[in-house]
């Protein structure tokens, strides 16, 4: 009768001829957890000022909205307290529109940075890693041609 091959220790076998190195990936790891905290903080604090900027806006809109639904004993001074309003709507909204893109402007800065930095990073480690692995095939070979 044939004897079946244990594939368990097959693939033990298998995947002790490949040496994986942990540290690198727990450096990875590391690496990417923190990159990914730093990016949060971006997204978080531009988020913060943008609710800021719109809990603001509104607040004034609303305080301008008042002025327009109080009597006004003649009929032009509605058209009048209307017209304000939205002229005023539109100069605010101007400058709270160019706040929000100071704030994204920001945050995109940030992140380019954050993401140039983590580019040398792991160019970094790549470099690492590559001159790492050289030196233990060299090794490995030298080994191999002395036994031979």
């Amino acid at each position: 009768m044939a004897k079946t091959q244990d594939v368990n220790s097959m693939m033990k076998d298998a995947m002790s001829a490949f040496p994986v190195d942990s540290k690198a990936f727990e450096t990875m790891f590391k690496s990417q957890s923190a990159l990914a905290e730093k990016v949060s903080a971006v997204a978080i604090d531009a988020a913060q000022k943008s609710t800021e900027i719109s809990h603001r806006w509104m607040q004034e809109t609303l305080g301008k909205f008042a002025t327009i639904t109080t009597a006004k004993t003649e009929p032009a001074d509605y058209a009048k307290s209307v017209g304000d309003f939205v002229q005023t709507s539109a100069q605010t909204a101007a400058e709270h529109m160019a706040a929000f893109a100071e704030i994204a402007k920001k945050a995109q800065s940030e992140t380019v940075e954050l993401m140039l930095a983590a580019g040398k990073t792991l160019s970094d480690d790549v470099s690492a890693a590559a001159r790492k692995a050289t030196t233990e095939v060299t090794s490995a070979a030298r080994k191999a041609a002395t036994v031979g």
